[in-house]
């Protein structure tokens, strides 16, 4: 008999790069079910939370890529995902298209690797324009994810806000002490 865990994802699978020739993580987590449609790619001034999260100045801007994450043809999940200028600018993150192994992969070859990961996690109602792009009838809530993304020596270099359909969604978490 199992944990009644198995077949579920955690945030770490989708932090750890994949090989040279793998394909990014949500398209081998999610198989012939999920397709992640690139909306935008653009640098901004990102919003406070964002900025600070990132340790950036009012003057500093950061690189986004905005997503929509499909399951089904059914829209799961809105991703927006924000690395500072300085890291992105000039490489495959900052260029609209797909990236071979997904960002993760090419944060890697930059260099950047996941050592600590924070992750927020709440429930809040939905803007209109997210229920319209989920899918969602007025007056939905939301699950929303925050994650700051750190490197070995303590440097942020990604942080993605996730905004989600609740339906089907599990949360898991382990927390290692010591």
């Amino acid at each position: 008999m199992g944990s009644g865990t198995e077949g579920l994802d955690s945030s770490q699978d989708y932090l750890t790069p994949p090989g040279q020739a793998d394909p990014d993580t949500w398209t081998k987590m999610a198989g012939n079910r999920g397709v992640q449609r690139l909306l935008e790619v653009v640098e901004v001034e990102p919003p406070s939370p964002v900025a600070k999260a990132l340790g950036l100045s009012g003057t500093e801007t950061a690189v986004v890529r905005r997503r929509l994450m499909l399951l089904d043809d059914r829209p799961a999940e809105l991703t927006d995902s924000y690395y500072p200028s300085s890291i992105a600018r000039g490489t495959t993150l900052a260029e609209p298209g797909k990236i071979k192994g997904g960002a993760v992969r090419a944060l890697a070859d930059l260099g950047f690797t996941a050592h600590d990961v924070l992750e927020d996690v709440s429930v809040r109602p939905a803007t209109a324009d997210e229920a319209l792009q989920l899918g969602l009838p007025d007056e939905a809530v939301v699950l929303a994810l925050f994650r700051v993304v750190l490197a070995e020596d303590g440097t942020p270099f990604e942080v993605s806000t996730m905004t989600m359909n609740p339906e089907g969604r599990h949360l898991r978490y382990r927390i290692r002490m010591g």
